[in-house]
């Protein structure tokens, strides 16, 4: 629902529908012993420390147009990390109809409308297999909004802020506002898929999954990397390093990996 400034619909208060996003990726990596895999571990959460994630997550709330009010931040032991910031309506910069456009936001210099008690977290769990030689690490990011402004504008910045072979998204819209005749609205743009705000140029990237439930507001995107280089998913060394067997053992294990996170369910027996 694009509109005009003459075609607003002007409503009876504050725009109080919740917006939330899930942004939810995962990192997939081989590693041959235990000392690799301590050192990928150590590397993910110096990559991925609370200072880092927090500058990430300021950075979505100035996409969101959104004030910080609170900021709270951990690093945990042995592993992961997690950033909350309380945000509320911040300034208004760009046009009102800017942000019923179903497409990619910003990255990351331009903002838009109002929100109110809203926030924004992050967790990080890296982890590996005890057998296999898999280490994964997981990212979980959930921005809610109050008013107008969708989180879905920061879906293109937060795809740029990790490393990604899978990506899980769910955006909902809850509650409900009311027009000044007291009509309640428990949508205030059209959606038609969460593929819509990925840019082209990173959907061409991915094999993509939906599951939408339209008369719920509830949309689910699962996005898979397709292109498959060995020489990515290997912590200290290159394939070259490897005989021919070992690659192809390597490759098996990565592939299903990806694939069990990707359909979420075992395939291994």
């Amino acid at each position: 629902m694009k509109l005009t400034p003459e075609q607003r619909i002007q409503l009876h208060g504050f725009n109080n529908l919740t917006k939330s996003l899930s942004f939810n990726m995962y990192d997939v990596c081989y590693t041959r012993t235990k000392e690799e895999r301590e050192a990928y571990i150590a590397y993910i959460d110096e990559q991925y420390n609370s200072d880092r994630l927090t500058n990430i997550l300021e950075t979505v709330s100035g996409i969101i147009g959104a004030h910080v009010l609170n900021i709270a931040k951990q690093d945990y032991e042995p592993q992961g990390a997690s950033v909350t910031l309380l945000v509320s309506e911040g300034p208004v910069i760009g046009g009102p109809n800017e942000s019923f456009e179903e497409s990619p936001g910003p990255l990351p210099d331009s903002v838009v409308m109002h929100l109110d008690k809203s926030h924004i977290t992050v967790h990080t769990y890296p982890e590996y297999h005890p057998k296999e030689g898999i280490s994964t690490f997981r990212a979980d990011i959930d921005v809610s909004t109050c008013g107008e402004i969708s989180p879905l504008k920061a879906l293109n910045y937060l795809i740029h802020s990790f490393d990604t072979d899978i990506m899980t998204l769910d955006y909902r819209v809850r509650g409900f506002t009311r027009d000044i005749n007291g009509y309640k609205l428990f949508i205030d743009h059209d959606i038609n898929s969460i593929q819509n705000y990925i840019p082209k140029k990173e959907s061409l990237l991915y094999d993509m999954i939906d599951v939408n439930i339209y008369q719920e507001n509830m949309f689910h995107t699962k996005c898979r990397l397709k292109q498959f280089d060995l020489n990515n998913y290997l912590f200290g060394y290159t394939k070259e390093e490897l005989t021919h067997k070992e690659q192809q053992e390597i490759t098996e294990k990565l592939k299903t990996e990806m694939d069990e996170i990707f359909y979420g369910k075992n395939i291994r027996s």
